[in-house]
């Protein structure tokens, strides 16, 4: 996705119309509602949002976390583009033209309550691609003494797709995943990728063999819309094009990972500067008796 780094020093129209699609689960009603919010320059879809919760209108219901783009739990259609609300400023979607911003719960997603949906099905496609390091020997991972040795470009390949948040709005713009839900989509195939042509796992062979379904690769149109929409500019679409190539090659016995990393000893190092009086320890002192003692707070006195 595009992004204006200009947008957050403009100044967006005085008084800006939100066109807030909601949804009753009780009744299965469906309505549009408009608020009128007074911006100013800075503000987020998401603080808008905020606002008419908070002084508008209490019932509306969303998710949101962390306000600086990391978590990716503000994922929302934005003007017709799944975006993160705490990363969309109001001077890139309301011109003093057209003062209107729609905001919308993700397509692709059951909708519990007005802007917030359930990821249930998104985590368990996450899961079903097992995003995590596997490793032959079981036993050295219960071991931390060692680290997996990788080059500056190994880690080139592989680090593009180790800052996906799951936001879900890949997943969201996939026009398969609106088709068939049997399809993993992008989030989930991307995160194969990422472990696939990491050299410090050893699970390609279990991998590829996992996708080589109707669920996998091959289902991709390659419309590219989860990488159009990527608030982290991940390219979710060339990771599922590569997982092509490797498992066509994989098929005709031709794919082979070219390296496994190899573990290393590490050295501790004692620290060799001492530590500030001021982190000296208290001579006498337990901390770990005195995590049991339990905690007195005076609320009385506070109170009073």
């Amino acid at each position: 996705m595009s992004f204006d780094p200009k947008a957050a020093t403009r100044t967006p129209p005085k008084i800006v119309t939100f066109k807030v699609k909601r949804y009753d689960p009780t009744t299965g009603k469906e309505w549009w509602q408009d608020y009128k919010v007074e911006t100013y320059r800075g503000m987020t879809v998401l603080d808008a949002l905020l606002k008419i919760k908070e002084e508008i209108d209490h019932t509306i219901v969303l998710r949101y976390s962390c306000r600086m783009g990391v978590c990716g739990s503000c994922g929302m259609i934005i003007n017709g583009m799944p975006r993160l609300a705490c990363q969309t400023q109001i001077a890139e979607v309301a011109t003093e033209a057209n003062p209107v911003v729609t905001v919308e719960p993700l397509k692709n997603h059951p909708v519990i309550r007005d802007l917030l949906t359930d990821f249930t099905r998104f985590f368990e496609k996450h899961k079903k691609v097992k995003p995590y390091t596997i490793r032959k020997d079981i036993e050295e991972r219960e071991k931390g003494d060692f680290e997996y040795e990788m080059t500056p470009e190994e880690h080139y390949n592989i680090y593009e797709y180790t800052l996906c948040i799951s936001c879900g709005l890949c997943y969201s713009a996939c026009p398969v995943v609106a088709s068939t839900d049997r399809f993993l989509g992008p989030q989930a195939l991307a995160y194969m990728w990422r472990y696939v042509a990491d050299p410090r796992d050893e699970a390609w062979k279990e991998r590829l063999e996992l996708i080589d379904t109707d669920e996998g690769p091959f289902s991709c149109h390659y419309a590219a819309s989860c990488s159009a929409v990527c608030p982290k500019m991940v390219d979710p679409a060339a990771a599922i094009q590569r997982l092509r190539s490797a498992l066509l090659k994989y098929r005709l016995g031709m794919y082979k990972k070219e390296k496994i990393a190899q573990k290393k000893i590490v050295e501790v190092k004692p620290n060799p500067k001492p530590l500030p009086p001021e982190a000296q320890p208290v001579p006498g002192a337990d901390p770990w008796k005195k995590n049991e003692e339990p905690v007195n707070i005076p609320v009385d006195e506070l109170l009073a």
